[in-house]
């Protein structure tokens, strides 16, 4: 419980600072970038940030079964399944500017590539394609 405890205190900080930044740089309401919750952006981000951390293949069931029972005393203010999914969606903006700044790891110089062609569409419909004219040609991978 000593990572979450030190997660929430990072992500924490963080919402603050990105708080801050909203209400001055902005022009929409803050509570239209950060809609009206019983919990908080922070805590918000702190369960997305753990549930990545957990060994749990179902954000359902972590949510229900770990945060429900086991977090309960971190999260008290907790709602409901069903609740949670519809506002996380607001934690992805900030969210990815708190890994994209705080949390981006060190390149070790060691690089993968998958260099797997994928399929488009189907042949019939190139013709009516054409977002890439002039630039995509049959046969072709990003690659090549």
């Amino acid at each position: 419980m000593e990572e979450l405890l030190a997660i929430f205190c990072d992500v924490d900080d963080f919402c603050k600072d990105y708080a801050e930044y909203c209400k001055h740089h902005l022009l929409m309401d803050k509570e239209k970038i950060i809609p009206k919750t019983s919990m908080s952006l922070s805590e918000i981000m702190t369960i997305v940030i753990y549930f990545h951390l957990s060994n749990q293949r179902t954000f359902k069931w972590y949510y229900i079964k770990f945060v429900g029972t086991v977090l309960r005393p971190y999260f008290p203010r907790q709602v409901s399944y069903n609740r949670f999914v519809e506002i996380m969606k607001m934690s992805i903006v900030p969210l990815t500017l708190y890994l994209m700044k705080y949390r981006v790891g060190k390149c070790t110089g060691i690089n993968f590539i998958d260099s797997t062609t994928l399929d488009v569409c189907d042949s019939q419909h190139i013709s009516s394609h054409k977002v890439f004219s002039g630039l995509a040609q049959r046969g072709k991978s990003s690659m090549g």
